[in-house]
């Protein structure tokens, strides 16, 4: 996200809870998927070793490149250390160095077909996600880094893992995201299925505001107790001032208040079990927690919830934004330039938002100043909204990068607003077009990998 770590660091993944669809395995199986999954974090301890050190070899070759014993042993004291967190149970120590070189090379391919059709991710973008994984544990850069090398990881290594992950993101945008389709047939066949006896309360259509608290690992009893002070303020500011954002942005540990404006309109089913379990049959408006989760302590609002057929009420954004385009000519770091100085020109009033965008955004928006009309939760790539729903009414961001380029974004103002049918069923495709994405993600990893000539060498020890 991440943004956001854009698809990294942020959401529920990065905040120690299973994301959305996360939650259909069980037990430990489920601990070392997660784990595997994981996105670089400091745990605050060392990584725990994974066996008597040896001499480095050559455990398997990707189409001519080679994954080394070094590369497994390190990605198994990493998922060892995860596990252990979310008191999970690892298998056999062979078993996991197995899953662990299966998980490495369909990431060495996804890389590998990144590279030969030219996918990067430029230094701006790496930059971004560094800071916000720091933001996110608390502290600023200098101390991620420090954090991380305590624990044996350079900040080389932890730029290499973090491009890495977001070349890989970005791989999956092209290739399975953005070829996903929703037809008429595939909403109606959701909505009869959410209809089945037992299981309304899986199908109840929930959006969640979130503020997260973090607890750092192994705190003292004095720091979790004031961190629970905060949470407990949070809550309070929560109930008395209808703008939850604005709670957001004061208490939310999570960067810049991300994902608080609307976690999105989805099943209750397809949310982190913990909060699930927590808002149960809670009423729109109401304020849940505080409760503790191994990643802090959490404070949510139900900012809309309906069963199928009823009223459903959501907040909306109306923003514009400026849009350029990345290409030969324009790196991601000069379109920022760009558009942070178009941000100074907007705030020192030389020259208006609209202006700016009828002049330079490459986007459709450009002809009506950027005006990107009332969007509903869903509706922009993760990365932009997230951006969008941490800004007040007139706030202008900084530069923003996506799948389509680098934006400023600018929000104009923000509703509460009763959703038509149609509203509600565009809604719902957003829900539907997520879940054929994971499965088509699936599919296209198998295609992938079995497209790779692997070559076994000798087993990781």
């Amino acid at each position: 996200m991440a943004a956001a770590l854009f698809m990294l660091a942020a959401g529920a993944q990065a905040q120690g809870l299973k994301s959305p669809g996360a939650g259909k395995s069980k037990g430990s199986d489920a601990s070392i998927s997660r784990a595997l999954d994981a996105t670089v974090q400091p745990s605050g301890r060392q990584l725990p070793a994974a066996g008597p050190r040896s001499a480095d070899y050559i455990v398997a070759v990707v189409n001519s490149e080679p994954i080394t014993n070094n590369e497994v042993r390190a990605r198994m004291a990493r998922v060892a250390q995860n596990v252990s967190e979310q008191g999970g149970q690892l298998p056999p120590q062979s078993e996991l160095a197995r899953q662990v070189l299966e998980r490495l090379i369909v990431e060495r391919v996804q890389l590998q077909e990144a590279s030969d059709t030219g996918l990067k991710v430029d230094d701006l973008t790496v930059n971004q996600a560094m800071d916000n994984v720091a933001r996110q544990n608390s502290t600023d850069l200098p101390g991620l880094l420090s954090r991380l090398k305590a624990e044996g990881l350079s900040e080389a290594q932890f730029r290499a893992e973090i491009r890495n992950q977001m070349i890989m993101q970005r791989v999956r945008e092209r290739e399975v995201d953005g070829k996903v389709k929703v037809s008429e047939a595939d909403i109606d066949r959701f909505l009869k299925e959410q209809k089945r006896p037992g299981e309304a309360a899986a199908s109840a259509m929930v959006d969640l505001g979130h503020i997260l608290i973090v607890v750092p690992e192994n705190a003292s009893p004095a720091v979790v107790a004031e961190r629970e002070a905060k949470a407990k303020q949070a809550a309070e500011a929560a109930r008395k001032n209808p703008d939850f954002i604005a709670a957001v942005r004061e208490f939310s540990d999570v960067p810049n208040g991300q994902g608080g404006g609307s976690m999105g309109m989805r099943p209750m089913s397809e949310y982190p079990e913990l909060f699930a379990k927590q808002v149960g049959s809670a009423a729109t408006g109401s304020i849940v927690g505080p409760f503790r989760s191994d990643a802090g302590f959490h404070v949510l609002k139900v900012l809309s919830k309906s069963q199928s057929g009823a009223p459903v009420y959501i907040t909306q954004n109306h923003a514009r934004h400026i849009l350029l385009v990345v290409d030969k000519n324009l790196t991601e770091a000069q379109a920022a330039k760009r558009l942070e100085d178009y941000k100074r020109r907007v705030e020192s009033g030389q020259a208006t938002f609209q202006q700016l965008a009828q002049e330079f955004s490459k986007d459709g928006s450009a002809r009506n100043g950027g005006d990107l009309g009332w969007s509903s939760p869903g509706q922009f790539v993760p990365e932009f909204e997230r951006v969008l729903d941490g800004l007040q009414p007139g706030q202008i961001s900084n530069p923003v990068v996506s799948r389509f380029g680098v934006h400023l974004i600018q929000l104009i103002e923000r509703r509460q607003e009763k959703l038509t049918e149609r509203e509600q069923r565009e809604m719902v495709r957003n829900v539907v077009r997520e879940r054929k994405a994971e499965q088509d993600y699936e599919t296209w990893l198998k295609e992938l990998r079995g497209k790779a000539f692997v070559e076994y060498r000798e087993p990781p020890q």
